[in-house]
């Protein structure tokens, strides 16, 4: 008994992937959340509800649900089996054995009907702000990974149609459930911060580019879509795209955050430069660029909260 126990809590905690919800969403909502204790009149009770509520949420969505489907779908196609599994290639639960491919796919069913019903509730109950916001969470969880349309599996549309969405609102949901009104700076720290996060999921889609052409149906991410239609070298396409996208906003930033717009700027050199430098064929050496990446996405977050 102690053995099972044991080992359902390691396959909850590889199912997780704990720092990519944290570099991706927790980092999000830092973003937003931070600037209203530090700055606004809301108080602190008020926030911290909201944050820990946004929390919740997205260990839920993103860290429960998306990896459910995800690494799902995955074994179903085989990209998974044939990954080199370093920060890629799913939590691993599946192929270790650790839980079923037949017992993942009833939780996400009973998950996504759990998750469904919360949102007629919140309906029924007229809070449409937080109905919007799981709404969103679960197209995001569905469309990115379950047939019909597979978006992971189809290149620029998993990221712009998914992936984007889901983390911009919610960097937007703290302010907007706790004020009256959307100001410019949350608009600019969630899109920063939601461009940084497709920038990153290129990058973690390299070591998988075998593994992706050989899935079926093939998983077409946009890495695979470069390498394929300009050469292998061209897989850092994608990534220098996102994180060129994330530049321009320095602009937008302007003289009012140039504080901010300074770290921004700084993390867009520095991944650039690592992405340039890497060596796409070394698993290994993209996996621990990858790290530092992360560790730059949840650093500029931060920022983006603390300079207003």
């Amino acid at each position: 008994m102690f053995s099972h126990a044991l080992s359902t809590i390691k396959g909850g905690w590889q199912l997780l992937r704990f720092i990519a919800v944290v570099s991706s969403s927790v980092a999000t909502i830092v973003s937003t959340i931070l600037p209203l204790y530090l700055y606004s009149d809301v108080s602190f009770t008020q926030l911290s509800y909201i944050f820990f509520l946004l929390l919740s949420g997205a260990l839920l969505i993103h860290g429960v649900l998306t990896h459910i489907l995800n690494d799902y779908i995955d074994d179903k196609s085989g990209t998974d089996t044939h990954s080199p599994a370093i920060l890629s290639g799913g939590s691993r639960v599946i192929q270790t054995g650790t839980i079923s491919s037949e017992t993942m796919w009833k939780l996400g069913k009973g998950l996504i009907l759990i998750l469904s019903l919360v949102v007629i509730g919140l309906l029924i109950a007229q809070s449409f702000k937080l109905a919007i916001l799981l709404s969103l969470g679960l197209w995001g969880a569905i469309s990115y990974s379950l047939p019909p349309l597979l978006l992971s599996y189809r290149p620029f549309l998993g990221e712009w149609l998914s992936t984007f969405p889901s983390v911009l609102f919610l960097g937007l949901a703290g302010a907007w459930l706790a004020l009256d009104t959307l100001p410019q700076w949350a608009w600019q720290n969630a899109i920063i911060n939601a461009l940084i996060c497709i920038a990153w999921v290129m990058v973690h889609h390299i070591p998988d580019m075998e593994a992706d052409r050989q899935a079926t149906p093939k998983k077409l991410t946009c890495v695979v879509w470069a390498a394929d239609t300009f050469g292998k070298a061209y897989c850092r396409l994608p990534a220098l795209l996102y994180f060129g996208l994330t530049g321009l906003c320095v602009t937008w930033l302007g003289i009012d955050r140039i504080v901010a717009a300074g770290g921004v700027f700084a993390t867009v050199i520095i991944s650039m430069a690592l992405i340039l430098k890497m060596d796409v064929d070394d698993h290994e050496q993209v996996s621990n660029y990858e790290k530092l990446i992360l560790m730059l996405a949840m650093g500029t977050a931060v920022w983006l909260g603390l300079f207003i």
